[in-house]
């Protein structure tokens, strides 16, 4: 007889894939992680194929259940945290037309102007919570596809995000929701129904798009082959997820108005729950559906711990292959040298724009940006100059946030940055907020789509005692006054150069 359940969470991400087994009382069991390759035919484009990233999620939910040797009957639920904007096109067989087309992707952008031409940014915020069109967004995709790939968009039975073809491949069913779905300026924030002017003006019709439904929500059984293959029992229920950062959000107990969290993985994400659908009136911060039924957050994204993973492929093969001998972390490496250099990296200024800046910029053409170098800096000034502008990007949206009256008073970390003492530390001593991070921050996607499932599943009475009994403090990072001035100094020229630059962004 079965006498603990047990949850499987996963956080399907841009670069990796990582799978929790969790109990019935929010601690993680097991982990795996799988990293995947994404591929850049141009610097404008990122794609992936979907299928390693479904093989990814397979080995992963294996692997967990082979090393908790736990019963397969245990396992009630799956739920899932997953990146948005990635676009799918399937065919009338399921498969997919072409490779998926990555929320990084920066192609659409004569579609971006197109879509705001037709029909304004103002209404683009008013009727989808986002505050301007840019490439990102699948609208701007499926325009691109109809536009340079006829052949493929005439033949699409299905567009899908990475979440819609999880959960297709799991149980038969094609099903999204809110939190993914709105910002695909597609999908009607205000009606949580499709904004049918932009699917006409796409080509497209409802029948091309999944049914709707709620965040964590129950919809069915696994489907028992796909149980078979995972090792699992048809008995496993299969929920819809949420947003990657909403889900974040929620492992970290963001589940209330007044709390703020950053999660640093490969995007910086950005969430303030909201008490109700909300708009800000400089129109600068986007608005999403959380991964709640009728709740509602300020939330924006960028290129966040990418900036780093992309230091550490380009520069750091000497720390990476120490890291291999000595089995460590090569992040522990990188920050270690990190703490040996001054608040301010000795004037090198860095902005972390490496795929286009999100909200308050939103500038797809910004670039990154190393200002200041001299003789002097090494590598681990560079390292971190990631970490200091990250936290910059941080200030900017919380300097937005109280402009708009949303007060910030502490800041929850979580991601694979939340690792990071040292740039927890930056973090509270550029924004002067305290910063916490919480038992399970850095697998905080992979817990809140666990409370989701299991609250749809009914191992958890609802979802506020879930994260009550699953969220605990961890550390607590105080800001250092001594570090004021230099990262003030540092803060407004960071914001000036970006200013400075604009023209030449533009113009490349």
């Amino acid at each position: 007889m079965v006498e603990r359940y047990y949850i499987v969470g996963a956080d399907i991400g841009t670069t990796a894939t990582k799978i929790a087994l969790i109990d019935f009382k929010g601690k993680i069991v097991t982990i795996a992680n799988v990293e995947h390759n994404l591929i850049t035919p141009s610097a404008l484009e990122v794609e992936a194929d979907i299928e390693t990233l479904w093989h990814s999620f397979k080995r992963g939910v294996k692997a967990v259940l082979s090393e908790s040797k736990v019963e397969p009957e245990s396992v009630k639920a799956i739920g899932l945290s997953v990146q948005g904007e990635t676009l799918l096109a399937l065919g009338k067989d399921g498969r997919p037309l072409r490779k998926a087309i990555i929320w990084l992707d920066n192609r659409a952008q004569e579609e971006a102007k197109i879509l705001k031409e037709k029909f304004g940014n103002e209404e683009c915020y008013k009727i989808t919570g986002q505050v301007k069109f840019v490439p990102t967004w699948p609208a701007s995709k499926i325009l691109w596809l109809r536009r340079h790939e006829p052949n493929v968009f005439n033949q699409v039975f299905k567009f899908l995000l990475v979440e819609d073809y999880f959960l297709w491949k799991m149980t038969g069913l094609f099903i999204s929701e809110g939190s993914l779905l709105c910002s695909t300026c597609y999908w009607n924030i205000v009606t949580k129904n499709w904004w049918n002017e932009m699917l006409d003006f796409l080509g497209i019709t409802q029948d091309h798009l999944p049914e709707i439904r709620e965040p964590g929500e129950n919809i069915g059984n696994i489907a028992p082959k796909i149980a078979e293959e995972f090792g699992l029992t048809s008995e496993t229920t299969v929920s819809t997820g949420a947003l990657d950062n909403a889900c974040g959000a929620i492992g970290v107990g963001n589940v209330k108005p007044g709390i703020f969290s950053v999660s640093i993985g490969a995007s910086l994400a950005i969430c303030a729950t909201l008490e109700k659908l909300a708009f800000d009136p400089k129109g600068r911060i986007p608005i999403h559906y959380h991964g709640i039924p009728d709740v509602y957050m300020a939330h924006t994204f960028t290129t966040g711990g990418m900036a780093l993973r992309w230091f550490r492929d380009t520069f750091c093969e000497m720390e990476k292959h120490v890291a291999r001998l000595k089995r460590k972390d090569v992040y522990k490496l990188i920050d270690r040298k990190v703490s040996q250099i001054i608040p301010g990296s000795e004037g090198l200024i860095m902005l972390p724009h490496l795929q286009g800046a999100m909200a308050p910029e939103s500038n797809p053409k910004a670039k990154g940006v190393f200002f200041g170098v001299t003789l002097r800096h090494k590598k681990q000034h560079f390292a971190r100059s990631i970490m200091e502008a990250i936290a910059c990007n941080v200030r900017r949206n919380i300097d937005a946030l109280q402009e708009w009256g949303i007060k910030v008073h502490e800041i929850k970390v979580l991601g694979g940055g939340a690792k990071s003492r040292v740039w927890n530390q930056i973090i509270a001593d550029v924004t002067k907020k305290p910063v916490i991070t919480t038992r399970n921050a850095e697998n905080a996607a992979c817990l809140g789509a666990a409370i989701l499932a299991g609250t749809a599943a009914k191992i958890f009475k609802n979802l506020q005692s879930a994260v009550e009994n699953s969220v605990f403090i961890k550390e607590r990072f105080e800001p250092k006054q001594e570090n004021f001035k230099i990262y003030d100094e540092a803060y407004a020229k960071y914001k000036e150069l970006y200013e400075n630059l604009i023209p030449l962004f533009e113009a490349s």
